[in-house]
């Protein structure tokens, strides 16, 4: 199945390179909508970073389907939600919901 990305190759800018892959939501990379939930698993390689990038609009049928879902690099998932930058050192077991007002506060307290 082809997935039609919000952006294109050629409008993704160097914000944050070097963190790895993480998995992410198409409701924000093909539905346009912010990140409204993070958290950093255990990675599962190398190359994983262990953070997942939801909307916090899914459902858990959608959750359920892995091809609602795309393995990318944290930049680009930066270039959709500059938002998530602030948080890329924080720890393993790390989960950050969105307010209102946009801002990341963190799941576990």
């Amino acid at each position: 199945m082809h997935k039609e990305f919000r952006l294109s190759k050629n409008q993704i800018r160097a914000l944050a390179e070097g963190y790895g892959l993480c998995v992410v939501s198409d409701k924000i990379t093909v539905d346009g909508l912010p990140v409204g939930f993070a958290c950093r698993e255990e990675p599962q390689d190398e190359a994983d970073s262990g953070w997942r990038f939801l909307s916090g609009t899914e459902s858990d049928a959608y959750i359920d389907n892995t091809k609602n879902f795309s393995v990318l690099d944290i930049n680009v998932v930066a270039n959709y939600d500059e938002g998530i930058i602030a948080l890329l050192d924080e720890p393993i077991g790390a989960e950050f919901d969105r307010d209102e007002n946009g801002a990341f506060l963190d799941a576990n307290e």
